[in-house]
């Protein structure tokens, strides 16, 4: 395959040695990574400005909106301000302000690796005419028809949104429409209780809007340590978001004043908005993938090897197009594997096989490693260390109180096993614990945390409280 592949690399042959669809992480992390090599390469953007929708719609300004309403609460709830006898209120769109803000920078920034790379960047929709052929239709509906070896196609999700329900209406949202919030709504429905749902509920009660959470499962985010998801369950329960467990939505009813949910179960609720937070779809439907002899799967994925690769020797696909983990982390490194496939025949490097969940409600949850769950059906000894951020100083002088840092270790060889962090900062928190899970050997044991110096005061030193307490449990 290797061979084949460097001789359709001529210049004679083609436009481009590789053309890349689609310019988030996934897309990106190609186009570098070959760029870098020395090869001719273009990529394609179906949009104005290039970031895909990690820049655009899903990671960069949720996360923005997500800050500054996490600021928004630390000022009403500190003692500080409290003399003023008067709570801050921020609007949905007045805080979009300072997130869109956030998303120019990015575009930019992104925009600036393309031009320094000298990759050309075309702006249409692709579609495979061969193996080897785009045709790029752009918004004027002129055509531009473009050759290379080899393509990649990192084309990245869209919300799933169902035919039964008119997501035209202005009262009726998806993850990526819920940005152009424009009304200052009083309650909102949000259907689906995954991550982006739980996260936006987070968000939404933190502006004061009344939040009804629905979820199709037991419990929140049960793919989390057990212990992480009831303390989610419980803050947001605390906060006065009511969460309905194990329904599913029969018709969706839209007014000019107020969206109705009807549940399969019976129940009705009313709310000025709906948000439809249930899955995403890969962008795969207007690739003419039938073209070439490709299918996506019925969340319109593609299949792809150890490589990267299709079943079509010269195309490759990353990032959510694929699939598991479909985390912009994840893909920026797929893509930096994928290219290297398409220039050596194979990649010598894979994800890191413990990849870390980042999960931004407020407060934040993120974790790596097993949980106590699946460490007790494997039968491993494990114990459990705890650090409450309320008996920490940093967490003191920041009033940022709520949450705890979990260590799960061996009993006998202290192997760290898992971190699981809930609380401010704990997508940071986790990577010190990560970093200590990637060592080999003796490298890896819990006895690192105990043994180092931490700065004082920081949050850091939960580790070491957390070593400490997990320690004295072993007899």
């Amino acid at each position: 395959m290797a061979a084949k592949q460097k001789k359709a690399t001529t210049p004679s042959s083609f436009h481009y040695d590789a053309i890349v669809i689609g310019t988030g992480p996934g897309g990106e992390g190609v186009a570098m990574q070959l760029a870098k090599a020395g090869k001719k390469v273009a990529v394609v953007e179906r949009y104005e400005a290039v970031g895909g929708g990690c820049t655009h719609w899903g990671t960069i300004p949720s996360k923005a909106l997500r800050h500054s309403v996490s600021r928004l609460i630390e000022y009403n709830s500190s003692p500080l301000f409290a003399d003023n006898h008067l709570s801050r209120s921020l609007t949905f769109s007045e805080i979009m302000h300072h997130a869109s803000g956030v998303v120019k920078s990015q575009t930019r920034l992104r925009a600036s690796f393309y031009d320094r790379n000298r990759v050309t960047l075309f702006h249409g929709e692709a579609s495979f005419v061969d193996a080897h052929t785009l045709e790029i239709t752009r918004q004027d509906g002129s055509k531009d028809t473009v050759t290379a070896a080899q393509i990649a196609i990192a084309t990245g999700s869209r919300p799933y949104t169902p035919s039964d329900i008119d997501f035209t209406h202005p009262r009726i949202y998806n993850s990526d429409t819920i940005l152009s919030l424009d009304h200052d709504p009083k309650s909102i429905i949000i259907y689906g209780a995954g991550v982006i749902g739980s996260e936006y509920a987070s968000i939404f009660r933190g502006l004061g809007v009344k939040v009804d959470l629905v979820n199709m499962r037991d419990r929140l985010l049960s793919f989390l340590d057990t212990e992480i998801s009831d303390a989610l369950s419980y803050h947001l329960w605390n906060n006065g978001v009511l969460i309905r467990h194990n329904e599913t939505y029969k018709s969706v009813e839209a007014t000019d004043d107020s969206v109705i949910l009807n549940l399969e179960s019976g129940k009705r609720m009313r709310a000025d908005c709906l948000l439809f937070a249930n899955g995403r779809t890969g962008n795969t439907d207007t690739l003419g993938l039938q073209n070439i002899g490709l299918k996506a799967d019925g969340r319109g994925q593609l299949r792809v090897n150890e490589n990267y690769q299709t079943e079509v020797d010269n195309v490759y696909a990353v990032g959510d197009v694929i699939g598991y983990p479909s985390l912009a982390s994840a893909a920026y490194n797929q893509g930096r594997f994928a290219a290297e496939a398409m220039l050596e025949g194979k990649t010598h490097a894979e994800l890191v096989a413990d990849i870390p969940t980042g999960i931004y409600t407020i407060p934040e949850i993120s974790s790596v490693g097993k949980t106590e769950q699946e460490l007790t059906a494997a039968k491993i000894p494990y114990e459990v260390g705890r650090a409450q951020f309320k008996h920490l100083a940093r967490a003191q002088i920041a009033s940022t109180q709520v949450g705890s840092l979990k260590i799960l270790f061996h009993r006998e060889t202290k192997e760290v096993l898992g971190i699981h962090c809930f609380g401010e900062r704990a997508s940071e928190i986790v990577h010190i614990g990560q970093a200590i899970m990637q060592q080999t050997g003796e490298g890896n044991t819990i006895d690192y945390f105990v043994n180092t110096t931490f700065n004082y005061p920081t949050m850091a030193e939960a580790y070491r409280v957390a070593a400490i307490n997990g320690l004295n449990r072993i007899f």
